[in-house]
């Protein structure tokens, strides 16, 4: 016999797995979008606070869900850029 309790419950289905990572990348769509309805080719994206690679890489991500090819993120310096290709 096992050392330890449990019990097991019939369900109908399993539940859908949670995706956080989406949920995250939502939070930097309105630099895009900011970035996008500005015209501009280059822009310098400043005041977040975060550390450069972190937010470039998570522009990265939400770039790539949206499938906007033609918007890319780099780092310079410290410093995040959005360019249009």
């Amino acid at each position: 016999m096992s050392d330890i309790s449990y019990s097991i419950q019939p369900v109908k289905e399993k539940p859908q797995r949670k995706n956080r990572s989406t949920k995250k990348r939502k939070k930097y769509e309105p630099i895009i979008d900011t970035f996008l309805d500005s015209g501009h080719g280059l822009v310098r994206v400043e005041g977040t606070g975060l550390n450069p690679y972190y937010l470039r890489l998570q522009l990265v991500k939400a770039l790539d869900l949206r499938k906007i090819d033609s918007v890319g993120a780099s780092v310079r310096n410290r410093e995040v850029y959005l360019e249009k290709k």
